[in-house]
């Protein structure tokens, strides 16, 4: 049941950064439940683990953490497709 949570509170959390970013996590839904688990990996080595929590997702160092991963993968996206 754990794992299930994983899949809805990352995909949550994928789909909400991408929304304040304005833009669209590739890969559509199973892109944003992986920007979302792997955020909160992102999130809690570089913040930790303070905020509210649900499901072992600290939910502020996730969303930060998530934001900072589409950040970086649209700025990887955009210089492939100038240097093609």
């Amino acid at each position: 049941m754990a794992f299930l949570w994983y899949i809805i509170i990352g995909g949550i959390l994928g789909w909400l950064a991408g929304l304040i970013l304005g833009k669209d996590v590739p890969g559509g839904v199973i892109g944003n439940i992986i920007a979302g688990i792997i955020g909160a990996w992102i999130g809690g080595m570089l913040l930790g683990s303070w905020g509210p929590k649900v499901s072992d997702f600290y939910i502020l160092p996730t969303l930060l953490g998530t934001i900072i991963l589409i950040l970086v993968v649209s700025f990887i996206m955009k210089a492939m497709r100038k240097a093609n």
